[in-house]
């Protein structure tokens, strides 16, 4: 593979980069609440064990991009963060959580270990300079309309603020309105482009935005499988995947997180690809 970067590290185990073992970025979409929290948390590390792979835990303290105004947004930052801590301390799993201020990337770098840039957020200066400003590693999601090469400037701001250790993720690229594609090319435009690792999204690939019920964001989760097999062998340096115990119940991206209890199954599958891949 060409323009291997030097990895993203993460506290913990889980290591980005081409030619280094597989790690998984996964959690509910939206922190729900401690409970769920530290359920899903432990039963997520318990998989990674046994699949002997690196984890990040992820999760939303604020779903700020929503389509309607009364939807669910989260439990907000000041409740998220003791949460954040918690699963620190207590699981010993890096933790992963979006910004959508400036103004919150230094508070939440108190209590995780990356922080994460919404792909409708990748071009706000003030935001990646924030981001970056903390010395945490930053993830940017590349936007749903820009090609691979664009996303250089992004991570270069990020870079410049302050942070060593920065990762970009693709999540597919808008396909007309209401649907998205992927571009198995990116994984190596996107790390020629940036000199970073290069994550896949596979469950925000498969989003059909505004195609749900009432205008909400709908989606196809059986597309999934396919999506992580063709990443695992065409580059990608590390996969993201929401997942809840009750998609259908989930609080937000219903129609996209994976089944908790097929996530053992389906990271496999990808381990397995992704082995042979890089024999």
């Amino acid at each position: 593979m060409s323009g291997r970067p030097n990895p993203i590290v993460a506290i913990g185990n889980a290591r980005f980069g081409n030619t280094l073992p597989f790690a998984l970025i996964a959690g509910p979409c939206q922190l729900e609440s401690r409970a769920h929290a530290l359920e899903m948390a432990s039963a997520l590390k318990e998989i990674a064990g046994r699949l002997g792979i690196g984890l990040v835990y992820k999760t939303s303290f604020d779903k700020a991009n929503r389509t309607s105004g009364t939807s669910a947004r989260g439990i907000g930052l000041d409740a998220a963060l003791p949460i954040f801590a918690e699963i620190r301390e207590k699981l010993g799993l890096p933790v992963l959580t979006d910004v959508h201020e400036a103004a919150q990337c230094a508070r939440v770098a108190q209590a995780a270990d990356v922080l994460q840039i919404p792909a409708f957020l990748c071009r706000q200066t003030d935001l990646l300079v924030a981001a970056g400003r903390t010395g945490r590693p930053v993830n940017v999601k590349k936007g749903q309309w820009m090609q691979a090469e664009a996303m250089a400037g992004a991570l270069g701001k990020v870079r410049d603020a302050g942070s060593g250790e920065v990762a970009v993720t693709e999540r597919g690229t808008f396909f007309g309105y209401g649907d998205l594609v992927v571009d198995m090319r990116n994984f190596e435009r996107l790390r020629a482009a940036t000199s970073a690792p290069v994550v896949f999204d596979a469950t925000h690939a498969v989003q059909q935005p505004g195609q749900g019920v009432g205008g909400a964001s709908g989606g196809q989760r059986e597309h999934i499988p396919a999506l992580l097999a063709a990443a695992a062998v065409a580059g990608a340096d590390g996969f993201f995947i929401e997942t809840h115990p009750e998609p259908a119940r989930a609080l937000s991206d219903a129609a996209t997180q994976w089944p908790l209890d097929r996530l053992d199954a389906l990271v496999g599958r990808t381990l397995d690809l992704w082995a042979r891949a890089h024999d």
